[in-house]
């Protein structure tokens, strides 16, 4: 028998309505926290026995030993799921082509022209992209589609996007008459005060 600061002496059988209102608990909790409160349960109502938790509430019993070993030593046990799942991004599979990307779209980036930011922006398209790698001899079978250059462009830092320097201000047809209305309202001399 496993005995804990917070374990009291003797077990206490939970009712029927406890069990529900336990299994309910725990299963909105996920990860790490469902663990503590499986262990906290088994260790109150189980003795710390994992098979008995298993029997009473229904939880896995290799959840529980798991929670057990977390609350007898204070470390939680993280997953490698996370970690190890999922598909690895182009820049990861093809390294190479990478950096040749990362210096085909420096070439053709500039600055934002207020410099507020330090955000580059391209006038390379993702169709333009694809085939600047092309012509420096990338695999075609490392070529992405277009849609997906796009999105390998704007996660290396680059943003599509046209950028023009400087626009001059348009003038408005209204932009004479406004002047000459206050050439006339300022040309009118002002009668001085005695």
């Amino acid at each position: 028998m496993l005995m804990f600061a917070s374990t009291p002496s003797a077990s206490v059988s939970p009712t029927p309505q406890q069990i529900a209102d336990l299994r309910l608990a725990a299963s909105q909790m996920t990860g790490a926290t469902r663990r503590a409160f499986q262990a906290e349960m088994t260790l109150k109502y189980c003795d710390g026995n994992a098979r008995r938790a298993e029997e009473v509430f229904g939880w896995g019993r290799q959840t529980v030993e798991v929670g057990l070993a977390e609350k007898r030593t204070g470390m939680a046990c993280l997953s490698l799921h996370a970690a190890f799942s999922g598909r690895p991004r182009w820049e990861e599979k093809h390294p190479e082509a990478a950096q040749a990307l990362i210096d085909l779209a420096l070439s053709h980036s500039q600055q934002d022209p207020t410099f507020r930011t330090s955000v580059s922006y391209t006038r390379l398209t993702a169709q333009r992209a694809i085939d600047g790698l092309r012509q420096q001899g990338t695999p075609e079978a490392a070529l992405p589609a277009p849609s997906t250059m796009a999105v390998i462009l704007n996660r290396l830092g680059f943003r599509l996007r046209n950028v023009v320097k400087s626009k001059p201000l348009k003038k408005l047809p209204e932009t004479d008459t406004i002047f000459a209305n206050v050439k006339k309202k300022t040309r009118k001399p002002r009668p001085t005060v005695r």
